[in-house]
């Protein structure tokens, strides 16, 4: 008998309504003789809302360190109270369901709280009740470190935990979430967005962490280092309405028509920080990220050219905005020590990004990509690349131009 994890998000549950929908589509998969377990979110809002206690509980005082471990205690509340809902709903359409949080799995994580990584799911539990006949709601999001204290994974956790549930089962995943697919782009700017019937982990890895908000990075990471076949579907249907659908995140060789663009990604989370006169030797680009890596801020986009002044350097690179501030005082705090003559940052900047397996045997990519935006007088800041993506940083105000000039372009609209 086959296995089936089944991930509903934050809307899916948002109110006892939607919950009873989650439960006939889960009853649905039952009937049709698979083992099922599902993961659930928080409802929508509740995450946040829990987060606002947490910070009005106020900051440690000084010489005191941040109760971090106490902060995942409560915020993996809200997953608690979604999957005792969904047993009990279940149980009251005569399914045989029960709850599981993190430590019942147990989902082992690292002790980094509020951004743990799993370290191993032991399936025998799960894998006991699921044989017998029982539908196992696990609460995603959160797991345990080995002392035995919950950690939470961080933002889009539930789509890691439904993963890692699936590879540790060897059972396949079904992600449901307010879309019903993957598209070419995001349909709020481009109305020509083409629903994809499939996508490779390697451009699913690019979309996710490019901008598209559909799938968590560490769950296609996850996904792709495990071979778990992953559907993304939309939880707003009735069981037996959307039959085929979706879109079917596998490997590269599964596709049989492989494009050369899958997809058009972008992300306004972007700050553009500017180190002018740098001194032109070895070692300066190591002191300054280094000093940034210590910091935990993820540098992205990086370019360096030569200033007009003799044995000097101009530097740009990209991090989330909301690391922006900090990024800017590391480097300030290194300024005399480094020798760079000043530094700015620019929030109003974002990074647009075409993806596909194809750009691998096919030229002129790039060259479609920078005459597209020519054409529409969008300047190009920083350009990125890698085996299967282009990324280029533009002025935020030319973001859904940009955006829909591209994927005209590459004839996305035509899929």
């Amino acid at each position: 008998m086959s296995r089936l994890v089944m991930k509903f998000g934050g809307t899916s549950v948002a109110d006892l309504e939607r919950i009873r929908r989650v439960a006939r589509l889960v009853a649905a998969e039952v009937e049709s003789g698979k083992q099922v377990a599902v993961v659930v979110s928080a409802m929508a809002g509740k995450t946040n809302e829990l987060v606002a206690w947490t910070d009005g509980a106020g900051a440690a005082a000084q010489g005191i360190s941040p109760s971090d471990d106490e902060y995942d205690v409560v915020v993996a509340s809200g997953e608690q109270v979604t999957a005792g809902l969904l047993a009990m709903t279940l149980r009251n359409m005569g399914c045989r369901a029960r709850s599981w949080l993190g430590w019942q799995v147990p989902i082992i994580t690292d002790d980094a709280h509020g951004r743990a990584r799993i370290d191993d799911i032991p399936p025998e539990k799960l894998a006991a009740a699921l044989d017998s006949g029982e539908i196992a709601v696990i609460a995603g999001f959160q797991g345990v470190d080995r002392q035995g204290r919950i950690c939470t994974l961080g933002r889009g956790g539930s789509d890691t935990s439904a993963v890692a549930i699936a590879a540790a089962l060897e059972g396949a995943c079904d992600i449901y979430t307010d879309v019903d697919g993957v598209y070419t782009t995001d349909p709020r700017i481009e109305a020509k967005a083409r629903r994809l019937s499939k996508i490779s982990y390697e451009e699913m890895l690019e979309m996710a962490s490019l901008g598209a908000k559909v799938l968590q990075t560490r769950s296609v990471e996850l996904a792709m280092t495990y071979k778990v076949p992953v559907r993304v579907l939309s939880s707003f249907v009735e069981p037996g309405e959307a039959t085929g659908a979706g879109t079917i995140v596998c490997d590269e060789e599964e596709i049989v028509e492989k494009r050369i663009v899958s997809g058009v990604a972008y992300s306004r989370d972007e700050a553009k920080i500017s180190l002018f006169g740098l001194p032109d030797h070895p070692g300066v680009s190591k002191e300054i990220f280094g000093r940034l890596a210590d910091a935990n801020v993820n540098v992205d986009m990086i370019v360096q050219s030569h200033a007009r002044t003799a044995d000097t350097a101009n530097m740009e690179f990209t991090v989330g905005k909301r690391d922006a501030a900090r990024a800017v005082e590391i480097v300030r705090a290194a300024q005399k020590e480094i020798g760079f003559e000043d530094v700015t940052v620019d929030e109003e900047v974002a990074k647009v990004s075409v993806i596909g397996v194809g750009m691998r045997s096919h030229a002129g990519v790039a060259k479609t990509m920078f005459g597209a935006l020519a054409e529409k007088g969008v300047n190009i800041q920083v350009i990125s690349t890698s085996e299967i993506k282009i990324s280029v940083l533009i002025d935020a105000a030319y973001t859904e131009l940009a955006v829909r000039a591209l994927h005209a372009a590459y004839g996305l609209d035509q899929l």
